[in-house]
């Protein structure tokens, strides 16, 4: 059998599903791994894999693969504890990626994209020094852990086998369909609440739009620059959360109402209600440099911050309607 499939895993995810249709628009012969019946692109390959861990059998998903791009993943959730959730994460994000990994190089997969984070490089910059993609890492939750000793794996795994290892980190990721804290904001503004962060003027966060993730990771399909590389990547804009505010509520049609209250506020109250974490990234900055992406890849983000914030409005919108 020809080796032209390319694996995605998590298909029927955020990511999976806007790149699996982005793959079959471009002609390539896509086989998805799911878990549960969802509405997929027409013409995926689906397989039904109900867990990821380190004794998933993966040998019908891999027969006729010449890539694997890995994106399942035990995901990062705000409140885990580190003494009880790291190992519920090298479960799925550390054994489970490896063993794929494994039995990808064991049958001839000549590339592995695998789908990292910022997290591994840390949980926050200083103005203007942004995270670089040879930096030390230095991880502070179990997710951010998990995956950059499945990135340390997966080095190994290319060393041993000669598999090349593409290794993505995005910082947060927002487009149609977004969940979590990124859409409670646009339906605070699309209600007109009033936010208290008018003034958090002087941080500054990268984000990377769907659609831009996307066109990295196909890019980095074929390309012979990103063998055994790992690549940060952005929207190339990096915003304050006033200005990422003021942003959103353009997009969605409606006047922001932000409240001006000191950044030392907001941080104390959210310290004495143990939500210090939710401050800092609301108030912290987090910046990464996409330079070596950029230099390397000939790759710049294709979708501008205000188009993304337009169409993750639209599709809110839409869905509200």
């Amino acid at each position: 059998m020809s080796k032209d499939f390319i694996l995605v895993t998590g298909a029927n995810g955020f990511v999976g599903q806007s790149l699996c249709a982005k793959l079959l628009a471009l002609n390539f012969k896509v086989r998805g791994v799911i878990r549960g019946l969802k509405i997929l692109p027409k013409g995926l390959d689906c397989i039904d894999i109900h867990g990821i861990d380190g004794s998933t059998i993966w040998s019908k998903a891999l027969t006729g693969c010449n890539q694997v791009i890995h994106l399942a993943a035990r995901v990062h959730v705000i409140d885990d504890d580190i003494s009880c959730a790291l190992e519920k994460y090298r479960q799925v994000n550390v054994e489970g990626t490896l063993h794929l990994a494994t039995q990808a190089a064991a049958s001839g997969v000549k590339r592995f994209i695998y789908i990292s984070s910022i997290k591994v490089n840390g949980e926050s910059t200083f103005f203007d020094l942004p995270f670089h993609a040879d930096d030390n890492p230095n991880p502070q939750d179990p997710y951010g852990i998990s995956k950059w000793e499945a990135e340390q794996g997966l080095k190994k795994i290319s060393y041993q086998t000669g598999m090349e290892v593409v290794i993505i980190r995005p910082p947060l990721v927002y487009g149609p369909g977004v969940k979590a804290n990124f859409l409670s904001m646009m339906n605070w503004l699309r209600r007109g609440i009033p936010l208290p962060f008018g003034g958090v003027t002087k941080n500054r966060r990268s984000f990377i739009f769907l659609g831009n993730l996307v066109d990295i990771i196909i890019a980095c399909i074929n390309h012979p620059a990103a063998a055994n590389q790992i690549f940060l990547v952005s929207d190339d804009e990096d915003l304050s959360t006033a200005g990422l505010l003021d942003r959103m509520a353009l997009a969605l049609g409606r006047p922001p109402k932000l409240i001006t209250i000191p950044t030392a506020l907001i941080t104390l109250g959210a310290k004495l209600i143990g939500r210090s974490g939710i401050s800092q990234r609301l108030c912290g900055s987090l910046q990464v440099d996409i330079k070596k992406t950029r230099d390397l890849l000939g790759w710049s983000p294709p979708v501008s911050v205000d188009e993304g914030l337009r169409q993750t409005a639209a599709h809110l919108l839409k869905m509200e309607a």
